[in-house]
């Protein structure tokens, strides 16, 4: 098992495994909802509890992301934004980390072969479908906010399966590699657990 688990980290690390969320029709309640979600104005607030939280978080994901991003401004922001988009959507800010590593490798202007788009490799259909017309899906906080509700719907139909909705989002619904690829890279690459809390000291 754990020669598995290293080649398929090994392959995440050398190349995006991109595929193609499927086009399915939508009853118009289901496309009001997503449109909703995704045209949603972002509040000028921070999705961590507290902002020791924040300093933890970022401090701990950034140093893994370096050798991807150089640029320290762009990361942060970078990290800030998944962190905000998976908050909001009910998902593992973590696990979207692993999903964008499989996916687009953190290459912002990634095309697959099925044309793809961004972090989150987004097929425009979803433009068309749920958004605006002029929605650029290599816009950083577009493309998150995009994945992670395409995330969340597939999640939804799936009624909590992680694995099936991962195969859905990745155009590959019964096949074990990417799920286990992205759990992989989520387990393996972008684990985090909280610090515990300190206990204030009493006065003397």
């Amino acid at each position: 098992m754990r020669w598995l688990i290293a080649t398929i980290l090994s392959l995440s690390a050398s190349a995006a495994f991109a595929g193609a969320q499927l086009y399915e029709p939508l009853s118009a309640s289901v496309r009001a909802a997503l449109h909703k979600s995704v045209s949603d104005v972002r509040p000028p607030s921070s999705s961590f509890d507290n902002p020791m939280d924040a300093v933890e978080w970022l401090a701990e994901m950034s140093p893994r992301l370096e050798k991807r991003i150089p640029n320290r401004d762009y990361r942060m922001d970078l990290l800030r934004s998944v962190h905000y988009e998976a908050k909001r959507a009910g998902l593992d800010p973590q696990l979207v980390l692993g999903l964008m590593q499989v996916e687009s490798s953190f290459r912002k202007y990634a095309v697959s072969s099925a044309g793809a788009r961004g972090y989150m490799q987004v097929m425009p259909f979803w433009v068309k479908l749920i958004g605006r017309q002029d929605d650029s899906l290599f816009d950083l906080r577009t493309n998150l906010r995009y994945g992670c509700t395409i995330l969340r719907h597939y999640l939804d139909i799936e009624k909590g399966d992680l694995f099936r909705a991962l195969g859905r989002y990745n155009g590959s619904l019964g096949k074990p590699e990417y799920p286990n690829m992205v759990r992989a890279a989520w387990q393996n690459q972008w684990s985090y657990l909280k610090p515990p809390a300190k206990l204030a000291q009493a006065s003397p």
